[in-house]
């Protein structure tokens, strides 16, 4: 459990009400990432969604060659900055990660637990509409920002 007041200083947690604050505190952990660490990988099955607190994650996913799959490729795909979440997987089915992300510098982040934050969703409505509202707006975001990366390569 973390403090409810750790929340509050965002601005992506800023539409929930004290009680809704509490409610996701009590599902929520601090966890400290070293430089180089991998926090979510590709094709797990997503547990927690995660929000940056401090420090830099690189998203990237692999490709593999279809006639060597031991030869693998990183594709970066953009930087989290604090203030953002990721592993957004855990709230979408079928809960499977589409991208890694490693920390590019020691990192402080909250992992808030997906079981229980779908059973939050389930008892308040409200929270799970704007909840899930600014997790589409972040996946947007992330689509938009691979659109560009792709089309750079195209050109």
């Amino acid at each position: 459990m973390i403090s409810p007041e750790l929340l509050r200083r965002y601005p992506f947690f800023g539409f929930l009400s004290d009680a809704q604050l509490k409610a996701i505190a009590m599902l929520a952990e601090e966890e400290a990432a070293d430089k180089g660490t991998i926090i979510v990988q590709e094709g797990e099955t997503a547990t927690a969604l995660y929000f940056l607190m401090k420090g830099a994650l690189d998203l990237f996913y692999t490709v593999s060659e279809e006639f060597k799959p031991e030869t693998k490729k990183e594709f970066f795909i953009e930087e989290i900055n604090p203030g953002e979440i990721f592993g957004i997987s855990a709230l979408i089915e079928p809960h499977v990660l589409t991208a890694s992300a490693r920390a590019s510098t020691d990192s402080g982040l909250i992992r808030i637990d997906k079981e229980g934050l779908l059973s939050l969703f389930e008892e308040d409505k409200d929270l799970a509409y704007t909840f899930m509202r600014q997790v589409a707006r972040t996946a947007m975001e992330r689509l938009h920002t691979t659109r560009v990366q792709l089309a750079a390569a195209w050109a």
